[in-house]
């Protein structure tokens, strides 16, 4: 089982921060994270931006899945089907048939977005 600290740090992921593009043109810039020269403060911050960058994937997946739910949903008189959606996601259409049940659980258990 995860440590208390663990779990808090966990709940509490660093803010994702857009870098300025001149920044991100550079392949060597990631976050400022090449500037830090201490061990210690760069496994603690790039630790903090893996964490961050969970959390922001996790919630961009509800998302997806979310609003793969409401295109399928059969009462739109455009809904998609699976394949569709699959191939707009790019996504296989199994993958995407789990989303739309994911989503549809989602938005049934009101945590739609």
């Amino acid at each position: 089982m995860a440590e208390p600290e663990q779990r808090e740090r966990k709940l509490r992921p660093a803010p994702l921060l857009f870098e300025p593009s001149e920044a991100s043109a550079d392949p060597e810039h990631f976050f400022d994270l090449e500037s830090i020269d201490d061990p210690a403060a760069l496994l603690a911050r790039s630790t903090e931006l893996t964490l961050a960058f969970r959390a922001a994937a996790d919630r961009a997946t509800e998302f997806q899945a979310v609003a793969a739910a409401q295109l399928a949903d059969p009462r739109r008189f455009d809904r998609l089907t699976t394949a569709d959606i699959a191939e707009r996601a790019q996504w296989a259409e199994d993958y995407a048939k789990k989303m739309v049940e994911f989503g549809r659980d989602l938005l049934r258990n009101g945590n739609g977005g």
